[in-house]
Formats: C-alpha cells, sequence, structure tokens
C-alpha cells in the first residue's frame, strides 16, 4: 500500500479554545447583542414589507401611480422634501423650469 501524498490530505492543528478575557467577552457581547437587534430589525422589516404588500399600503407599490409615489415619499422622508421645497423657494420658478426641462427626460428615460 502506498502512504497518501500530504497534499492530499487535510491536515489541520486542533484549535485550542482559550477563555476570553474580560475584556474581550464584553466586545463578544457586545458584537452578540448587534446581530440579535439586526436580527430583529430584519425580520421586522419583512413583515411590515408583508404586511404594506397585503394592505396595498398607501405609498404605492411600482404600478402605483406617480402622485401616490410622491405622496409615500414625502410621508417617509419629511425632512428630504423640506430641503427641496427651500431649494425650490430659493431658486425660483425660471430655474425650476429649467432643470425640470434637463431632469425630467433623463428621469422618462429610466422609467423605460
Amino acid at each position: 500500500m502506498s502512504t497518501p501524498h500530504p497534499t492530499t490530505t487535510l491536515q489541520t492543528a486542533p484549535v485550542a479554545r482559550t477563555t476570553p478575557t474580560v475584556e474581550q467577552q464584553r466586545v463578544l457581547d457586545r458584537i452578540e447583542l448587534q446581530r440579535e437587534r439586526l436580527r430583529a430589525r430584519r425580520v421586522a422589516r419583512a413583515q411590515a414589507r408583508a404586511l404594506a404588500e397585503q394592505a396595498g399600503g398607501p405609498t404605492g407599490g411600482e404600478d402605483a401611480s406617480l402622485a401616490l409615489r410622491a405622496a409615500g415619499f414625502a410621508r417617509e422622508h419629511p425632512l428630504a422634501v423640506a430641503a427641496m421645497a427651500g431649494v425650490a423657494l430659493v431658486a425660483g420658478p425660471r430655474r425650476l423650469i429649467r432643470w425640470a426641462g434637463i431632469v425630467l427626460p433623463m428621469l422618462m428615460r429610466l422609467r423605460r
């Protein structure tokens, strides 16, 4: 019989398990808490998404009209909407029309 070649067999050294120090244990505990929070957030987000799909949510889906989606965005992001309104007031109507002439065609191409 021939002996197996050393590169063909996986030989790993046994992992020595050491007990963590108090500081290391604190870090490990914080990591575990963070993982639990992330898992809980992921589950809550999935539940909220499922409920919104069942109820036909006020924000609308992909098939919702632009007005429904804009209302949903405004409800979810009030600070962003306030910032955009402030910029629009400062810019004035002439600049807004000019910007709309540039941005709207780009948005329409993206929707296709």
